[in-house]
């Protein structure tokens, strides 16, 4: 009785069941109902925001969140150009830049940068 046990697993694990059988059927099943039925919170799976993205604006100035991954390994002298650069092609018109800042987490990681710009 507990070879027949095994036996049975081990087809269904190897997936060694012909189609169109009822077991072939059921693993199918299966599989369906953990791919709808899986809460999306158990794989952390969340929409990713945009790495640029306006955070505040007026008549004088606008303020955008970059994203730290778009400036990384870059020396802080061409950070400013590249924040600029990066301004450019995904906002688009003409905007001067006034301040880029790194933006810090509690253990003084660079989670993004700040970049205020006039249009």
């Amino acid at each position: 009785m507990a070879s027949r046990f095994w036996n049975g697993l081990k087809r269904f694990i190897l997936w060694d069941h012909p189609r169109a059988s009822w077991q072939y059927d059921v693993m199918v099943g299966i599989i369906l109902a953990f791919i709808f039925l899986t809460p999306r919170q158990w794989f952390r799976d969340q929409p990713r925001a945009s790495n640029v993205v306006m955070l505040e604006a007026d008549a004088t100035t606008r303020v955008f969140w970059i994203e730290r991954d778009l400036l990384a390994g870059l020396p802080e002298d061409q950070k400013r150009p590249q924040a600029m650069e990066i301004l450019r092609k995904r906002v688009g018109g003409k905007m001067n830049l006034i301040r880029l800042e790194a933006i810090f987490d509690a253990e003084s990681e660079v989670k993004g940068y700040m970049a205020i710009v006039k249009p």
